[in-house]
C-alpha cells in the first residue's frame, strides 16, 4: 500500500479498537469520533490528504526502490542534500499546516525507523536477525505508510535508584521471559504522545541504562501494533474540551494526547524484536545510528514553522490594536525576529555541512541541530511571555463564540473593536493567542518544547562533556606561550 490519505489513515485507527482508557472509561467505537480525538484525528488525517494533492506530492512523495510506488518522504533514505533539502520541504509542509503544534506528526518517528533501518547491521552485534528484523520493519513502515508513535522513559517513582531497585521489578517495562512466540514485557513505560492513534508503537531502547547484569532485562528495543494483547494506554485529562475552532482554536485541531503505556504480559513476536536484553546495544543505538541526528533535524524543521508561526501571531496583535509604534513592543517582537533568523541559520548551517555516515546516508552536521535543541527549550517559554506581555487584559476580555451569537453582541461589538477592525476578529485573535500560551493546550506546549529532548541540565552535561574544545583551548595556550615568547625577546 502507497502513501496512505486521509480517510485511510481514519479507517485504520477505528478498525484497530486499541485498548485506550480516557476519564476512566475504556474509548468504544470509533475513536475518530470520540471527543478526545476527533480534532485531531481530523487535522492529522487532512497532513496524509497533503500527500495526494498535484502540486505537492513531488515534495511529499517519492518512488518506492522496492514497489515503483509513491510512499511518503519521510521515509526516504537520503543519499545527496537534495534529497535533504526535499524531505526537510516536507516536513515543513507539514509543520505550517499546524502552525507547529503537533510534535508528533508522523515523520518524527519516521526519520528515525529511517536511520535504524540503514543502520540495521548496528542491531546485529547480538545476532544478525535482529539487523533482519530492522531493515524488514523499516521497508514494512514505509512500503504500508505507518503511523507510530513511541515510549522511551521509564516511570517516574524513584529516580534516586535504577529500575531493578524499585519495590516491584514490574513498575518498569522490562522482560518477563521468551517464548517460542516471542519475548513477554510486562510494566509501564511514559510517555507516548499519540498512542490512542496512530498504528503502532516503537518502543525505543532507553539511552540512560547502566551497562550491568542488572539492567539488561530493561534493555530492548520492538514495535508491535496498537492492538497488541495486553497492551493498554491511559490517557491524561483532554485539553480538548469539546469547544468550537473559535473558542479553542489550536486544542480543538491539534490536542495530541499523552498515554502512559502498560505492558501486561505482551508478547513480543520475534520478528518484531531488534534488540534484546542488552544495554550497551540499546545506549549505543540512538547516536550510532544518527536516528538522534535526523530526528533533530525533523524537530528544528518543525521549530522554524512555529517560530514563524509565533512571529505572525505577535505582529498581527500588535497591528490590530496598534501598539507597533512603541519601542518596548518593537523590542519584544524582535526577540521573536532574533528566534526565527537563528533557527533557521542552525537548519541551514545542518545541511549544508552534511555528510554521507558510515551507513551510506546523507546526514545533516548535528553540530548546529545541537545547539538549536539546546536553544530552543530556552526560548519557547519567553514566547510565550511575550505574548501575554502583548495581549496583558485584551488575552482575559476574550468572550465566546456563543456570546457573539447572543443577544450581547451590540455591547460587544461596541467596546471590543479594534484599530484595524471589528469586534468578532479581534476576540478571534485574542482566543488564538490565549490558546497558544495561557490555556491548558498552551501550558502544555511550553512544558513540551522545554523538555523535548530530556532534562535541559543533563543535555548541557552531555553537550559539554561530548564537545570537544581542545582546539580552542590550544589555541589559547599558543597565544599565552606566544606573549612569553614576545616578553623574553624584548
Amino acid at each position: 500500500m502507497p502513501a496512505k490519505t486521509g480517510k485511510e489513515y481514519i479507517e485504520r485507527v477505528d478498525q484497530a479498537q486499541a485498548n485506550v482508557w480516557v476519564n476512566g472509561e475504556q474509548v468504544k467505537g470509533k475513536f475518530s469520533e470520540h471527543p478526545a480525538f476527533k480534532g485531531v484525528m481530523k487535522s492529522q488525517a487532512e497532513l496524509y490528504d497533503m500527500q495526494h494533492e498535484e502540486d505537492k506530492k513531488d515534495i511529499m512523495t517519492y518512488v518506492s526502490p522496492t514497489t515503483g510506488a509513491r510512499v511518503g518522504t519521510s521515509f526516504i533514505q537520503p543519499r545527496t542534500k537534495e534529497d535533504l533539502e526535499k524531505r526537510r520541504k516536507m516536513m515543513q509542509a507539514w509543520a505550517k499546516h499546524t502552525n507547529g503544534m503537533m510534535g508528533r506528526t508522523a515523520d518524527y518517528i519516521n526519520v528515525g525507523i529511517m536511520a535504524y533501518g540503514a543502520a540495521a547491521d548496528m542491531f546485529g552485534k547480538q545476532d544478525s536477525f535482529y539487523a533482519q528484523n530492522m531493515r524488514n520493519y523499516y521497508e514494512y513502515c514505509r512500503e504500508n505508510d505507518l503511523s507510530l508513535t513511541h515510549t522511551l522513559i521509564q516511570p517516574q517513582v524513584n529516580r534516586g535508584v535504577n529500575s531493578a531497585k524499585l519495590p516491584d521489578p514490574y513498575i518498569a517495562a522490562r522482560i518477563k521471559e521468551k517464548t517460542s512466540e516471542g519475548v513477554v514485557i510486562k510494566g509501564a513505560r511514559l510517555l507516548a504522545t499519540q498512542g490512542a492513534i496512530t498504528d503502532e508503537i516503537m518502543v525505543f531502547p532507553s539511552t540512560v541504562l547502566k551497562q550491568s547484569e542488572e539492567e539488561n532485562p530493561y534493555a530492548f528495543a520492538f514495535s508491535i501494533p496498537n492492538n497488541a494483547p495486553g497492551l493498554k494506554f491511559i490517557c491524561r485529562e483532554s485539553y480538548d474540551y469539546g469547544k468550537s475552532n473559535f473558542d479553542h482554536p489550536l486544542a480543538s485541531r491539534f490536542e495530541e494526547m499523552d498515554t502512559i503505556v502498560v505492558f501486561d504480559d505482551v508478547v513480543v513476536p520475534w520478528d518484531r524484536v531488534f534488540a534484546l536484553g542488552n544495554s550497551n546495544v540499546c545506549n549505543q543505538a540512538y547516536n550510532e545510528s544518527n536516528a538522534v541526528v535526523h530526528m533533530t533535524h525533523q524537530v528544528i524543521s518543525k521549530n522554524v514553522a512555529k517560530t514563524e508561526y509565533i512571529l505572525g501571531l505577535v505582529q498581527l496583535m500588535v497591528e490590530t490594536i496598534n501598539i507597533g509604534q512603541f519601542q518596548h513592543v518593537q523590542e519584544k517582537v524582535s526577540e521573536v525576529i532574533i528566534a526565527l533568523e537563528t533557527m533557521k541559520a542552525y537548519l541551514t548551517a545542518s545541511e549544508a555541512n552534511a555528510k554521507v555516515d558510515k551507513w551510506g546516508i546523507m546526514t545533516p552536521d548535528f553540530g548546529p541541530l545541537n545547539a538549536a535543541r539546546h536553544y530552543y527549550p530556552k526560548i519557547y517559554p519567553r514566547f510565550a511571555e511575550i505574548i501575554q506581555q502583548l495581549g496583558a487584559s485584551g488575552l482575559m476580555a476574550v468572550p465566546t463564540e456563543a456570546d457573539f451569537q447572543s443577544e450581547i453582541r451590540p455591547d460587544l461589538d461596541k467596546y471590543l473593536q479594534s484599530a484595524t477592525g471589528n469586534a468578532y476578529d479581534r476576540v478571534k485573535l485574542y482566543r488564538l493567542a490565549w490558546d497558544t500560551a495561557m490555556s491548558a493546550f498552551g501550558s502544555r506546549q511550553t512544558l513540551y518544547e522545554r523538555f523535548f529532548f530530556g532534562d535541559p541540565v543533563r543535555m548541557a552535561s552531555a553537550l559539554y562533556n561530548g564537545y570537544n574544545k581542545q582546539e580552542y583551548v590550544d589555541r589559547v595556550k599558543e597565544f599565552l606561550d606566544r606573549s612569553e615568547e614576545l616578553i623574553e625577546n624584548n
